[in-house]
């Protein structure tokens, strides 16, 4: 059968009373060496942050008693992409970068675990390169005025929110070590690229910005306010070009991931095709379905370590349950690891969805819930499954 049910034991790695969760599913909160996880702290789960709302910054010791020891706090964050919280790629598990609001203005931090210290860029970072000396951002109180829950808030005045498409905002590359940033691609530039009349004078704001493993080049979801929703195109470009790529321009784009640094695969809309998760070439127009008969919900979606697996989710069903989904494209088989109670009450920008996240084995999977009645983090062990199941 395509689709099996195959429950796995959801381990807390965290507990209550206080809430913890990592944020997006793009990123993973293990240390290389898998003996430690990055986490954030809150003491409430059920309101949007304000911008005086402190979420702590801690590392887990997964090695000895899963406490949560505080290393920092941050007042630039939100339920869904946390503050882009992670271990700093080349530090060797030394350093971690989370972004900030500090003095009025939105920053990123680099700590150094071992010693205290910590470094201030300009900027907030939103996708880092993987050898962690670059990183492209956006504009994240433009982000929060037309996306509330994936900006933040109580930063400074954009002063343009009433431009649909400023020429001197859009994607911005920051180098990590000098501090120094220039503008990549404008709103501007966007709105001017094979424009149609769906977009004509709609504000835009960008998300979802992700490098592919080479780092050559990143994906964005570029955005345009149509009534009380939006309608998205999914580009890619260079922090040196920008040299754009438009793979998919249907109105609906969600979730992606790079299958490798040629391939990106999203849930989209492709006309004559349909909504699917779709295979799409970079720098060309070559696309193709992943999993229409069994990958037929939009999820949450990151390829294993070693491109053998996908692991996604989806949103609540009519019961209010989340699936947490294993897929083998090469077999066209699914296995659904288990299913959990998303609280109503957390609904909209306060959701809490999975997020699941692969370790850097790719033998264990780590995701968000609320389905115990606070907002925790959960380990589930899949190695087994993956040495059997093909």
């Amino acid at each position: 059968m395509p689709i099996a049910s195959f429950p796995l034991p959801a381990h807390p790695v965290t507990r209550g009373p206080r809430h913890h969760f990592f944020g997006y599913y793009d990123k993973s909160p293990w240390d290389t060496a898998m003996r430690r996880m990055l986490a954030l702290e809150t003491t409430f789960m059920d309101r949007s942050p304000t911008g005086k709302d402190p979420a702590l910054v801690g590392v887990i010791d997964l090695e000895h008693n899963r406490e949560f020891t505080p290393v920092a706090e941050s007042y630039a964050w939100h339920w869904q992409q946390g503050n882009m919280l992670r271990w700093l790629p080349g530090s060797d598990d030394r350093e971690i970068i989370f972004n900030d609001l500090r003095e009025g203005q939105f920053v990123a931090v680099i700590l150094d675990l071992a010693t205290g210290r910590e470094r201030v860029l300009p900027r907030p970072v939103y996708a880092l390169t993987p050898d962690g000396r670059g990183a492209v951002t956006v504009n994240f109180t433009r982000l929060h005025h037309f996306y509330a829950g994936y900006g933040y808030p109580g930063g400074p005045d954009d002063g343009q929110l009433d431009n649909p498409a400023p020429e001197d905002e859009g994607v911005w590359w920051l180098d990590l070590e000098t501090g120094e940033s220039r503008l990549v691609v404008s709103l501007a530039e966007l709105a001017a690229y094979r424009p149609h009349s769906r977009m004509a004078g709609r504000p835009r704001y960008l998300n979802h910005l992700l490098f592919n493993p080479g780092g050559t080049r990143f994906i964005m979801l570029d955005r345009w306010m149509v009534g009380p929703g939006h309608l998205t195109r999914l580009y890619t470009a260079s922090p040196d070009g920008p040299d754009l790529c438009l793979l998919a321009d249907d109105d609906l784009v969600s979730h992606f991931d790079w299958y490798d640094s040629e391939h990106v695969l999203a849930w989209a809309s492709v006309p004559g095709k349909g909504e699917h998760f779709f295979l799409f070439r970079d720098l060309s127009d070559e696309v193709k379905v992943v999993g229409s008969d069994v990958l037929t919900q939009d999820g949450h979606c990151s390829y294993s370590p070693d491109r053998q697996w996908l692991l996604t989710d989806t949103y609540p069903d009519r019961e209010k349950m989340c699936t947490l989904i294993l897929y083998h494209p090469a077999t066209n088989r699914r296995f659904d690891l288990g299913r959990f109670y998303a609280p109503p009450q957390l609904a909209d920008e306060l959701r809490c969805d999975l997020h699941p996240r692969w370790s850097p084995d790719g033998r264990q999977v780590c995701f968000d819930s609320a389905h115990e009645g606070t907002r925790q983090m959960y380990l589930v062990e899949v190695g087994a499954l993956l040495d059997s199941a093909v």
